[in-house]
């Protein structure tokens, strides 16, 4: 489906509060919702100066990419931090580091975010000790105390 520039900009964006971090806040605009995408999510995120985009989370199946089209900020990867602006790309393979942005800077963050939807994910939440399992729609959030490895 083809969406024109004028079509995205009318968009009513959806404000976010991230289910693990109230505190991480964003307006998105799904673009692969409304083109009709099942297998793969695009959105531009919009986050406001002093807020993050979500919380330090890694995913151990899905890919996930940013794109700064607009402001400032910095992204943390794993125990790396780097300053991002317009033009950087960040590339997150299933099973990396986990990382987080954060808008330092004195306008709105603006990114196109894309990731793979796949059925099944386990997404880690290390500052929070907590582990999501995802399969088939069910959503299941453990504690990592609770997480008991079977042999």
């Amino acid at each position: 489906m083809y969406l024109s520039a004028e079509k995205i900009a009318a968009m009513q964006g959806e404000h976010r509060v991230h289910f693990v971090n109230p505190a991480a806040k964003r307006i998105n605009k799904s673009l692969g919702d409304a083109a009709g995408l099942k297998n793969l999510g695009v959105h531009i995120m919009s986050v406001a100066p002093g807020e993050c985009s979500s919380e330090l989370h890694c995913h151990k199946y899905e890919d996930e990419a940013i794109y700064v089209i607009s402001g400032r900020g910095t992204a943390t990867i794993g125990d790396e931090t780097f300053k991002i602006g317009p033009g950087d790309f960040l590339g997150f393979p299933g099973g990396g580091p986990a990382h987080e942005t954060l808008n330092d800077g004195s306008e709105p963050l603006v990114c196109l975010v894309i990731g793979q939807r796949l059925a099944q994910d386990v997404v880690d939440y290390p500052r929070a000790g907590k582990r999501l399992y995802r399969n088939s729609g069910q959503r299941d959030m453990v504690d990592y105390p609770n997480i008991t490895k079977r042999r």
